[in-house]
């Protein structure tokens, strides 16, 4: 069995690009970076960029395109594919290509006043509804209420 999978969270490099196919089929593309802080050869921590080239398909391309802009945070899961390919000088160059299933917007904040800025948004009708968020409501109370020790025998250290 074999299986292949990436998941990447990081901001796109370029707004998206729209086109559709001869059938009428939206596809949508766009550059994204990651990044990772890693030490080098004298043990200063340097940040380090990976770019990817991410493709998504049908309503999710035109919900990119609508939503999305150069700079914006986003969460992609899809499958990783190396692409080879030669430079105006011979030179073989490689990208890394990602088929996109699954995108949800990540709320970077309103800094700029307006715009949208990922999460949760208005267009219920994409099927988006951004990335997982942390709960602010407390936990469910316990099932049973937990008897305090009644004398030191009871205390477990």
């Amino acid at each position: 069995m074999s299986f292949n999978k990436i998941i990447l969270v990081g901001n796109l490099g370029r707004d998206p690009e729209l086109r559709y196919t001869p059938q009428g089929k939206a596809v949508c593309s766009f550059s994204m970076a990651t990044n990772e802080k890693r030490r080098d050869k004298s043990g200063e921590l340097q940040d380090v960029t990976t770019w990817f080239k991410v493709t998504l398909w049908g309503n999710q391309a035109e919900t990119a395109n609508k939503y999305l802009a150069k700079g914006r945070p986003v969460y992609i899961e899809g499958r990783l594919r190396l692409e080879e390919w030669t430079d105006r000088d011979n030179n073989a160059r490689y990208t890394l290509d990602v088929q996109a299933t699954d995108m949800q917007f990540i709320s970077a904040g309103r800094e700029d006043g307006g715009g949208y800025s990922g999460g949760q948004h208005d267009d219920h009708d994409s099927g988006y509804t951004g990335a997982p968020q942390a709960s602010a409501a407390p936990s469910a109370p316990p099932s049973a209420p937990v008897a305090a020790p009644q004398g030191d025998d009871d205390i477990p250290f």
